[in-house]
């Protein structure tokens, strides 16, 4: 595989992965050389390709066992689609066998990567799908995630960090049930440890202007991550089974804003309710929500809360001054007397055509620093 990537960067070629009934073993630590792409003929395939006497998949597939390596690291100007990814050493039952695999794909840490495209892949028993926190000294530009499918068993699917100019994830879909077709889905217990990490199935840090469309993820601790030195929008989304669907920071006030719009969140699991917020907002900046729904309720494939609800719609916390627009948003199976839990007393809210759990129309405005309700 190296050699034929060798080859295939001096001409800007693409490496067709042929289908076949037995996956392709190989180790990790493959380069991804510039210019190079890697084709199979699968689309996602969410529930799994099926063989027709054995327990694998078939098609474009690669299976890896390398616990050492990343199986893959991308440099600039490359692709990877159709291809499936297959770890059939990863225990569906066990949550003390999980193996900590490295990354499946990794962005580049020698060397600027610009132009990245992965499209059409699937998951099978990953940890870390796509790892692409790029060291300070080497950001990343211009990475496309799209129609990619998987459950990691560490919780995080892809995480970005120093990716400047553009980032975009679009159409991705995070379930235990990945494996159906081919070995069963993830155990109960399983889903409940990969919850139990607390880490965040999309994190975007270090970016500019990201863009996010139409993301779902199941059983993880949380939906996404929109960390400090972020911003961009957030559309078209469902973090089902999760703590915290949306966690948002802010260093600044100039450019640290999100808007984040036409989606829903079921949280219901975690230690306890007090920990379950649909909604986590704190540090500086804007965060404008329009028709953001959540509602809760339990759900057989992982422990949910005894209450089967979260504790409000969105929780408000920090010292810094921040501002905060609702517009349109359902709220639903929240056990305190308010949806918002407001710790930050700098914080400016407004909310305008809400819908609360008892379904009365719920608009409301704080300001700052008095922080009174009008």
């Amino acid at each position: 595989m190296q050699k034929a990537i060798d080859w295939a960067s001096t001409v800007g070629a693409a490496i067709f992965i042929e289908p076949t009934d037995e996956p392709y073993p190989i180790a990790g630590g493959i380069i991804l050389k510039k210019n190079t792409s890697l084709v199979g003929v699968n689309g996602p395939t969410p529930r799994g390709t099926i063989h027709p006497s054995k327990k694998q998949p078939v098609g474009s597939v690669i299976k890896i066992t390398d616990q050492a390596r990343a199986f893959i690291t991308v440099e600039s100007s490359t692709q990877i689609k159709g291809i499936q990814f297959w770890y059939p050493e990863q225990t569906l039952d066990n949550p003390d066998s999980i193996i900590p695999y490295p990354p499946t794909i990794q962005v580049s840490q020698t060397s600027h990567t610009q132009g990245v495209y992965l499209s059409c892949l699937t998951f099978y028993g990953e940890y870390l799908a796509m790892d692409f926190n790029a060291p300070k000294r080497f950001p990343c530009e211009l990475m496309i995630f799209e129609h990619c499918y998987g459950y990691p068993l560490s919780g995080q699917f892809i995480r970005i960090d120093y990716c400047y100019d553009v980032p975009r994830i679009l159409h991705c879909h995070i379930n235990p049930s990945v494996q159906r077709f081919i070995r069963g889905g993830f155990s109960r217990k399983v889903v409940d440890a990969v919850i139990a990490k607390k880490t965040f199935a999309y994190a975007i840090n270090h970016t500019d202007n990201a863009q996010l469309m139409d993301l779902f993820t199941f059983g993880t601790y949380g939906g996404i991550l929109l960390d400090d030195e972020s911003y961009g929008q957030l559309t078209n989304f469902n973090f089902d089974c999760v703590a915290v669907g949306i966690h948002k920071k802010g260093s600044n006030t100039k450019n640290r804003n999100w808007q984040i719009a036409q989606g829903s969140i079921i949280a219901n699991c975690g230690n306890s309710v007090r920990d379950v917020h649909p909604i986590i907002i704190e540090g500086q900046g804007h965060t404008s929500i329009t028709n953001v729904e959540a509602f809760s309720g339990g759900n057989g494939a992982l422990t949910t809360v005894p209450e089967n609800q979260s504790w409000d719609y969105m929780l408000v916390r920090g010292e810094q001054k921040l501002t905060i627009s609702l517009f349109g948003s359902r709220m639903r199976n929240y056990v305190s007397d308010q949806p918002f839990t407001i710790e930050n007393k700098q914080a400016v809210i407004q909310a305008v055509a809400c819908v609360d759990k008892h379904e009365k129309e719920y608009e409301t405005t704080i300001e700052s620093p008095d922080y009174h309700r009008k």
